[in-house]
């Protein structure tokens, strides 16, 4: 990056952020900030269908901030980390993120879980100017426009969708593709993206069939896709849901013999452990690598940290996302010159990061740091690289 965009994004950033907060006892000149500690917040699904999302990305997080921590923490500060249960819905979210900021005066959230609720707390967060990161989403609303208050960590939706299509399209040679998807933002989103990925390639959608968010309610989006006799079907959804589906989907003579894709967020080792057998064959695009590739330098750290923090079960893609977005958090903090403020945390946000084996680049009017997809799918219990 140039030393002029530099000094275009430190003036965006500080223009940005010039709403005064108060500052609470205690703090040095920001809140969540005192001499021996930082204090972050997460919003996120601890209970509901949804959980494993929340209490992965928690574990990871925690244990990225427990290895610093251990060190010294960052220019001897430690890393605290508040995590109220929003059950994955909006209207919890608003009453999380509001506490967070305004009870506890967190200086940043970090690793919220999903679109629907990511959608209801960034206006809080811009109206605050509260920095925004690595949301377990990826939603074009935190891409698109650009936001100087929010720090991706992982590829977007679009990203995944464009790998999921390729491979169904292009390499398989498969025509008829139908979409199953969550009624909400998530979705959508979703449901736009694999929509728009196929038109590119001069196909549209063969049948799509949708269900509420936090039910298992499916029977009608079957019915729906069934009819068109699709060759595979991309699904936007969580665990439960999508197993339900593809259980479902299994035993009728329309869908039998389909191929089920599914984005990251579905929660890969949830919908492993809900299918048994009827995974077998199963894709799912992620945006981390295998969180059993010991060959990369931060997934051994990460799984040492985990051990280390006695959470082993949690072992997975989304507390090894979990522990990056911590790593990544911890690397940008410790470039701030004298005591971190949101502003100078947000200008320190840009350049490459190597988290060890795992890179991320922040560029003027680019948010997000990783754009890396990688294709899995289950076999024989396990869920290994599609080849």
């Amino acid at each position: 990056m140039s030393i002029r965009s530099v000094i275009v994004l430190t003036v965006a950033v500080s223009a940005f952020l010039s709403v005064e907060m108060p500052v609470r006892a205690g703090t040095i000149g920001e809140n969540g900030v005192t001499k021996d500690q930082i204090l972050l917040g997460q919003s996120a699904a601890l209970k509901g269908s949804a959980s494993a999302l929340g209490t992965g990305m928690q574990a990871g997080l925690n244990a990225a901030f427990a290895r610093v921590n251990a060190q010294g923490g960052i220019n001897g500060r430690k890393i605290t980390l508040k995590t109220i249960n929003d059950s994955y819905e909006p209207d919890k979210c608003v009453i999380a993120i509001k506490s967070l900021i305004d009870g506890d005066g967190v200086f940043a959230l970090i690793g919220g879980v999903g679109t629907p609720t990511a959608k209801v707390a960034l206006p809080i967060c811009d109206e605050k100017k509260v920095p925004f990161i690595a949301a377990f989403t990826g939603a074009a609303l935190l891409r698109e426009p650009y936001d100087a208050n929010v720090v991706n960590f992982r590829a977007s939706y679009g990203q995944e969708m464009e790998a999921q299509a390729a491979m169904l399209v292009e390499k398989l040679g498969l025509k008829k593709i139908a979409c199953f998807y969550q009624n909400d933002p998530y979705g959508q989103a979703g449901l736009a993206a694999i929509s728009k990925s196929l038109e590119q390639r001069g196909l549209t959608l063969c049948a799509s069939g949708m269900y509420e968010r936090n039910t298992v309610a499916v029977a009608d989006a079957l019915v729906a896709i069934s009819k068109s006799q699709p060759d595979a079907i991309v699904m936007v959804g969580t665990y439960k849901a999508c197993s339900q589906f593809i259980k479902s989907a299994r035993a009728d003579a329309g869908t039998a013999k389909c191929l089920f894709t599914n984005l990251s967020f579905v929660g890969t080792e949830a919908l492993l452990g809900d299918l048994g057998v009827a995974g077998e064959g199963v894709i799912i695009s992620q945006v981390v690598p295998l969180p059993t590739d010991t060959s990369i330098a931060v997934v051994k750290e990460y799984q040492e940290a985990m051990k280390a923090a006695s959470q082993e079960s949690e072992l997975g893609f989304v507390s090894l996302e979990g522990y990056l977005a911590g790593k990544m958090f911890c690397q940008i903090l410790a470039k701030v010159q004298g005591d971190p403020m949101r502003v100078s945390f947000l200008v320190a946000a840009t350049g490459t990061f190597d988290l060890g084996g795992v890179t991320l680049t922040f560029g003027a009017n680019d948010n997000q740091g990783m754009d890396n997809v990688y294709l899995t799918t289950i076999k024989g219990g396990k869920v290994v690289p599609c080849l």
